[in-house]
């Protein structure tokens, strides 16, 4: 199989152990990912941000097959029962392709939107080991303890710590797909790094443990790493907490919490079957689940829209279909140390626009960690040297080390925009410039 990728070129999957990718991919589950945008409402912020997880999915698998091969070029670093297999070279490209094969309608918004409902980690698991699911069969065809062992390295476990690490690790193949593919589709430049140049300066070394685990070349690598660090601030800083993004996604979970308020109260929300089960606390079943997509939770308000039993349901449905936003302040330092002061001060302004505070207000704090060593010494990335003992990553980088335990956090009012004037009365902020609260 050979495809065109905007971001990677030409993908080829035509080696004996991509074999089972081609299979994978014409699975019911895998097609759906079609069907879910990879950054939920990011589009509403970034036009050209209609990606799927499919796409991302592919590019994750091309990234897979490239460190592969790398890894066969390292064979002589390698003890014989180190070194990749067909086995784990077939694992290791299911691992990329499924990795995400659990996400809901929207990404990760989906997750907050009905509180208490599993995370898409588990509902992968769910689908990889179903007896029922397209992808379990297929992985049961190459052998049938095969499901199992996808499963447990999709969550990075696995005895060969090179594999477990390029699945979930500090640059994992995951990472090393969306942040150059997130950067192409919203036409930003932030997320580019070098990872031609990552994957040929990778390295083996031995970890805590004795085993063989990832590292990069100091001399050659270590730019390309810090390179991919820095494009990952800066895509969080940029697009993954845009106001305009953060306020569509709290609309959307206003909305789908009315919802689930409603049907708790006994009365009829119009949510098709499987979310109102999945509203009211109820649990639904794997082949349930695959049948979500983007277009189950579109179509749902866009009934709101026109035919709501509610009228919140129906005035936030009309107003996400024609983007008129709710309106961001966003919170300095000073601010922010008052935060759940100024909020409570917000669902006031809110209520006495004659507005439930509920649905219609929120304190939204977005926060993400830059670096840091993982806890376990043995699942480190090292930095190798001719005539040095490996280093840790964040000992062998002075930029890293300055990083490391630090948090880039996001807080913002959400409002309304009738309500725009008093929030910057509120705030302290001219109302002359409340046109220029972030939108």
């Amino acid at each position: 199989m050979i495809l065109r990728d905007p971001v990677h070129g030409l993908v080829a999957f035509e080696r004996p152990a991509e074999k089972l990718v081609v299979r994978l991919l014409d699975t019911r589950e895998v097609q759906r990912l079609r069907r879910v945008r990879m950054l939920g409402v990011t589009s509403l912020a970034f036009p050209g941000a209609e990606h799927s997880r499919f796409a991302h999915a592919v590019g994750a698998t091309y990234v897979m097959s490239a460190f592969l091969q790398r890894i066969r070029g390292l064979e002589q670093e390698l003890s014989p029962s180190e070194r990749p297999t067909l086995e784990d070279e077939q694992l290791g490209l299911a691992a990329a392709l499924l990795h995400d094969l659990g996400h809901g309608p929207l990404s990760h918004l989906f997750e907050e939107v009905f509180h208490g409902a599993p995370r898409h980690e588990r509902w992968t698991s769910e689908l990889v080991l179903d007896p029922d699911s397209h992808v379990r069969r297929a992985l049961h065809d190459v052998d049938p303890s095969m499901p199992a062992l996808v499963e447990r390295l999709v969550h990075g476990k696995h005895d060969k710590a090179w594999l477990a690490h390029a699945v979930s690790g500090t640059f994992d193949v995951d990472r090393c797909d969306y942040l150059l593919r997130d950067s192409y589709m919203t036409g930003v430049r932030y997320g580019l790094y070098d990872l031609p140049w990552l994957l040929r300066s990778l390295r083996v070394a031995r970890n805590a443990r004795g085993a063989a685990t990832l590292a990069v070349e100091g001399s050659k690598g270590l730019p390309a790493v810090e390179g991919f660090f820095l494009a990952r601030l800066f895509m969080y800083q940029q697009v993954y907490f845009h106001k305009a993004s953060r306020a569509a996604e709290r609309m959307i979970r206003a909305l789908f919490a009315r919802a689930a308020d409603i049907e708790r109260d006994g009365g009829e929300s119009g949510l098709p079957p499987v979310l109102r089960t999945m509203a009211r606390g109820g649990r639904v079943s794997a082949n349930e689940y695959v049948s979500l997509d983007d277009g189950t939770l579109w179509s749902t308000i866009e009934r709101w829209e026109s035919d709501a039993p509610d009228k919140i349901l129906t005035d936030l449905s009309a107003r996400l279909r024609r983007r008129a936003l709710f309106k961001t302040a966003t919170l300095d330092d000073d601010d922010a140390s008052r935060a759940q002061e100024l909020y409570e001060a917000v669902c006031d302004i809110v209520r006495g626009a004659g507005f439930d505070p509920r649905y219609y207000a929120a304190l939204d704090v977005a926060s993400t960690g830059i670096f840091d060593d993982p806890r376990d010494p043995a699942d480190a990335l090292y930095v190798c040297y001719n005539r040095r003992a490996p280093r840790l990553l964040s000992r062998a980088s002075l930029l890293l080390k300055k990083l490391a335990g630090e948090r880039l956090v996001a807080a913002r009012l959400v409002f309304p925009e009738e309500v725009r004037d008093a929030v910057a009365a509120l705030l302290g902020r001219s109302p002359q410039l409340a046109l220029a609260l972030p939108s």
